[in-house]
């Protein structure tokens, strides 16, 4: 290998790195049994960012306007409870918060169900810790949805 291929398998990323060497890793969702395109396919990351970020500019205009009396310091603190509050109960209970409908996503456990209130804690608790939605499979599952066993898909 000379050092053209190791910057450009670096530059790249490991699954380039991997298919490059014949392994065919398949489409992310398809060990999950989830198509490769359309409604009911693995969310990808751009939609799942938008969709926290929806929630999260939501969250931070309440505490904003009804919380902190128009003090955006304070509302940046109240903001991750909120955030946090809304993911708890719009996920356990209809499976996707405001800003994951918006932009097409629903999380829903791994047999294709509702998560459940259990699960749902467990995803909420581990998103408030940021560190395992920052890290997740070749699926596109952050680790928190991983431990939780459930799947965004798209809607």
């Amino acid at each position: 290998m000379d050092n053209r291929e190791a910057i450009g398998s670096w530059l790249s990323g490991p699954r380039a790195a991997v298919e490059q060497m014949g392994v065919d890793l398949g489409y992310p969702g398809q060990r999950l049994g989830l198509p490769q395109a359309g409604p009911g396919s693995a969310a990808r990351f751009g939609r799942r960012l938008g969709g926290v970020a929806i929630d999260w500019m939501g969250c931070q205009l309440i505490a904003f306007g009804l919380i902190t009396d128009r003090d955006w310091v304070a509302a940046g603190n109240w903001a991750l409870p909120l955030f946090l509050a809304l993911a708890l109960l719009t996920v356990g209970t209809v499976g996707f918060t405001p800003g994951k409908r918006i932009v097409g996503l629903r999380v829903i456990a791994e047999d294709g169900g509702r998560l459940g209130f259990f699960r749902a804690l467990l995803r909420t608790v581990l998103l408030g810790l940021v560190i395992p939605a920052l890290v997740w499979d070749r699926d596109g599952r952050g680790l928190h949805d991983r431990l939780a066993r459930a799947v965004q898909v798209r809607i």
